[in-house]
This record gives structure tokens, C-alpha cells and sequence, in this order.
């Protein structure tokens, strides 16, 4: 056994017979460059392979990739983590609850129904050009569906009241589980099912705007 510093590189390596014919290597200084003969002087490899020997020869070198150590993080990054220790795990389904409260009640409130076309705030598409956007139509569903009014609701906006029922249960689903730790069965969306609802909501966003029966009724 031997070792070779290449490239100008200080190591030293000393290698020897582990039991069973295996090759053992204990390599000090630099691990750059440094070249290990291989069992039964074999061919030499670097010292960031391992080689290992079988009883009829030697197998080729396998590539062990080198280790990073990971990035420090700086004051901010640690401060952030340690908050993130210390904040209580419910805390995030509540503040999720209490943005859903909010626009809740700013729908209740306001009545989109009873609110002029150009009454703030309001969708510059159908400002500029008279035509639905695909979320135009949104608001007035939900102020619908939260007074029973389901047909009112899809005649608004026929994807919003589609979508409802399976966004409240992945906020279920969610919440119970980060809040209580109760895993409930959860909703698997294939892609190919979000890329057939998008593409149901761009067919409806444009259907609804021509002028002929019955695409004319959800234009809102």
C-alpha cells in the first residue's frame, strides 16, 4: 500500500489490510489530490473515493460526493427560528379564522348586491370594458351562499360555489391537525384535477360573456 500527494497538495496516507481483505486508508493534511493505491496494488484512486476489494480483484471506484457544511445563518435568520419555536401551534389556524371573519364580515356589511357597477372597490376589466373577469361575480356569490341562496350563489359565479365545499374542508383538515394534532382524511388534488378545474374556469370566464341563452345568464 501506498499514498501519492498530487498537484503539490501536503497529505500523507496510510493504508492497510483490514480483515477480509478489505482496504482500510487513514489520510491526514490536505484531501485534495491525494492518491491511495488499490488493494493488491491495484490501480490508484483519489482518497475522496472508496474502493473496495473482492476476493478476485478490485471493483471499480465508487464517487462519494463531498459533505457542505450548511450556511450560517446570520442574527436575523436565528431570531426568526427562535420565534418560530415559541409560537404557539394554533396560532396559525386562528389567524387563517380570522382573516376568513374578516372578509365574511366585510361582505355582510358592505351588500355587493345593492352596490353600483363603478362603487369602489371595483374590477377595472369590467370598468374599462364591460366585460366579466374570471372573479368577477365572487363577492355577491358568497354574500348569496352565506343567506341560503344557493342558486343565486351559482348564477354569480358557478366556480366560486364549486370550489366552497373543498376549500372549507382543506382549512378543516389543516386546522385540526395543526391545532389539536387530529388527522383527518385529507384531500388529495391530483394535478391533473387543479389543471381540469383551471381550465373549466377559463372556458366559464369566457362563455359567460356571450350574449346568447343560456351563457348570458351567469353574466353578472
Amino acid at each position: 500500500m501506498s499514498a501519492v500527494a498530487a498537484s503539490g497538495a501536503a497529505a500523507t496516507a496510510v493504508v492497510t489490510e483490514a480483515g477480509g481483505g478489505a482496504p482500510s486508508a487513514e489520510i491526514s493534511g490536505a484531501a485534495h489530490g491525494v492518491l491511495v493505491a488499490g488493494p493488491g496494488g491495484g490501480p490508484e484512486y483519489p482518497a475522496g473515493y472508496a474502493a473496495y476489494g473482492g476476493p478476485d480483484g478490485v471493483v471499480p471506484p465508487t464517487f462519494l460526493p463531498p459533505s457542505y457544511a450548511p450556511p450560517r445563518r446570520g442574527r436575523v435568520g436565528r431570531a426568526y427560528l427562535r420565534m418560530l419555536e415559541r409560537v404557539p401551534t394554533w396560532l396559525a389556524p386562528l389567524a387563517v379564522l380570522g382573516c376568513i371573519g374578516g372578509a365574511v364580515g366585510y361582505t355582510l356589511i358592505s351588500n355587493p348586491t345593492d352596490s353600483a357597477p363603478d362603487a369602489p372597490p371595483t374590477c377595472i376589466l369590467k370598468l374599462t370594458t364591460g366585460l366579466d373577469c374570471p372573479g368577477c361575480g365572487g363577492t355577491r356569490a358568497a354574500w348569496y351562499l352565506l343567506h341560503g341562496d344557493v342558486a343565486a350563489a351559482a348564477r354569480h359565479h358557478l366556480v366560486f360555489v364549486f370550489a366552497v365545499p373543498f376549500i372549507i374542508y382543506l382549512y378543516i383538515a389543516w386546522a385540526a391537525q395543526r391545532a389539536f394534532g387530529r388527522k383527518l382524511p385529507q384531500l388529495k388534488i391530483p394535478p391533473v384535477a387543479i389543471a381540469i378545474f383551471m381550465g373549466a374556469w377559463l372556458a366559464f370566464s369566457i362563455l359567460r360573456n356571450l350574449p346568447w341563452a343560456p351563457f348570458n345568464w351567469f353574466y353578472v
